[in-house]
């Protein structure tokens, strides 16, 4: 090959071409340099920062400092995302599936349980659900509110930690006006992750560990656990007082809390037909999360659910929490490199047969109640019975343990599937002494169920006076709530209303 110069001496339009190439590559090379300085001057440019108050509730007072989060924070307030098997829509489960009506007899689940909506509508939804109760019914715990609202810490500050949980939910319903949000997870000066509710301190506590130890990619997932997790009211703890406490003294996963329950004879309540003594899970999706793979390759919540994502050059995370399969570029792609389509496919797979397996398990335990209760009704006898309500409690408690995490046993399909598992041979055990006590009263075997097609009619079977509950809880938004939103503002000076 020539030399350039040569090249250039017997070709003279090869130096143009190279001069224009040459023009050409450092013109685009400044365009780049100027991009990169503008980018990062935008994301080093200081925001003009008002001072919060540590316990400041109200999340657009944190949104004039921080106008990113905020915006996708409200976004939360929409309910319009369904997933195959979840998101933020409004889907009535009793309907869905009747039999938990059986299974939740005599236990506010029974009256109304719903896909629960984004972060911004805690207030609304705990103020609507037929759970909470009307204005005539014996008002549930305070407790109840821990985990719907960033005025949570503020009272439980002014009241003390166990004169907060000594309360009624009404008790509070004029001061805890504020859904979910900044101040529950970040500190107000440094915007440090930091734990607000004590629940999740004290658990580590009685473990050895303290919060203070753990990384900030753990904080990642462990805001969201202290309240993303099983818990229970401990009325032994301070008297007078429904004080929240978290049952991993023992360990994290089904059957350690089982035996933290069983050891204490704990029950949230008794089953209004098979007299066995239940425990209701929660939603203790940070225990079966911590059992999956994500968990074991230190993946945190926020990686999935708040993933970051760059806006003028600054790059934050996405406070608009959600599923990931409505955000799964930004989510699920960051680490798999599959299709979108491919990556939806893989996760309905799973959870298809995941909820097969959880239906099997929760109609086995629902006729396991009802034919309890036929052998009480035919003089089933104490010392009969107490061995077969261990089996129904422990199957329930399984069952609901999956059931109860969101995600439908995503987060670890593997730990699902095997708590699944036994669930369904406990509830086939029960079953099968039952069976034997009920042939030695004289009743036919296998008995007559009753229609429970509908959750109308599983709610008439277990005696659930619908319309006076409804009217009770109309009483309630029509006639209290506003009363409550009055003193709120009278005390504050604002009352949020998203």
């Amino acid at each position: 090959m020539k030399p350039i110069n040569e090249l250039i001496k017997e070709k003279p339009w090869v130096g143009w071409v190279l001069f224009l190439l040459t023009i050409v590559i450092v013109f685009l090379l400044g365009l780049l340099a100027s991009s990169i300085v503008e980018r990062r001057g935008e994301s080093f440019t200081l925001q003009t920062v008002k001072p919060i108050s540590d316990w400041e509730p109200r999340n657009e007072i944190w949104g004039e400092n921080y106008p990113r989060e905020y915006e996708s924070y409200r976004k939360t307030l929409d309910s319009d995302f369904a997933s195959k098997h979840g998101g933020s829509s409004m889907t009535d489960y009793l309907e869905k599936y009747p039999e938990l009506v059986i299974l939740w007899a005599g236990y506010g689940f029974s009256r109304d349980y719903n896909q629960g909506r984004g972060h911004a509508n805690a207030i609304t939804d705990t103020r609507n659900t037929l759970r909470t109760g009307g204005a005539k019914q014996s008002p549930m715990p305070s407790t109840c509110w821990t985990c719907k609202s960033t005025d949570v810490p503020r009272v439980m500050g002014q009241k003390g930690v166990a004169g907060y949980y000594s309360g009624t939910w009404k008790d509070f319903g004029h001061e805890i006006v504020n859904p979910i949000g900044c101040q529950d997870c970040h500190d107000p000066k440094t915007m440090d992750l930091r734990i607000t509710r004590p629940a999740l301190v004290e658990a580590f506590e009685r473990q050895g560990k303290s919060i203070n130890d753990f990384s900030h990619n753990e904080m990642r997932s462990l805001v969201c656990a202290q309240c993303h997790v099983e818990y229970y009211f401990n009325a032994k703890k301070v008297e007078g007082a429904k004080y929240l406490t978290f049952p991993w003294d023992n360990g994290f996963t089904t059957e350690d809390m089982e035996k933290y329950y069983d050891d204490i004879e704990f029950s949230d309540w008794t089953h209004a037909l098979s007299k066995a003594p239940m425990i209701k899970a929660q939603h203790p999706d940070y225990e079966m999360f911590m059992t999956g793979i994500h968990a074991k390759r230190g993946v945190s919540c926020s990686d999935c659910h708040m993933p970051y994502k760059s806006e003028g050059g600054v790059k934050f995370t996405d406070h608009h929490i959600q599923s990931p399969l409505a955000n799964v570029e930004n989510s699920c792609a960051v680490c798999h490199r599959e299709k979108t389509e491919t990556l939806i496919r893989d996760v309905q797979f799973t959870q298809d047969r995941v909820e097969e397996t959880r239906r099997i398990a929760e109609k086995g335990i629902a006729k396991a109640h009802m034919e309890a209760k036929t052998a009480w009704d035919k003089g089933a006898t104490e010392s009969e019975m107490k061995p077969i309500l261990k089996l129904i409690r422990h199957a329930q408690w399984r069952w609901d343990y999956v059931a109860a995490t969101n995600g439908l046993g995503f987060h670890a399909p593997v730990e699902a599937f095997r708590v699944l598992g036994t669930a369904i041979q406990k509830a086939e055990e029960a079953r099968r002494e039952l069976a034997i006590v009920l042939v030695k009263k004289g009743v036919k075997y296998p008995i007559a169920f009753p229609d429970i097609s509908t959750k109308e009619k599983a709610q008439r079977y277990i005696g659930l006076d619908m319309t006076e509950l409804r009217a009770d809880k109309k009483d309630l938004i029509d006639n209290v709530i506003p009363e409550w939103d009055k003193k709120a503002k009278e005390r504050q000076g604002t009352l949020i209303k998203y």
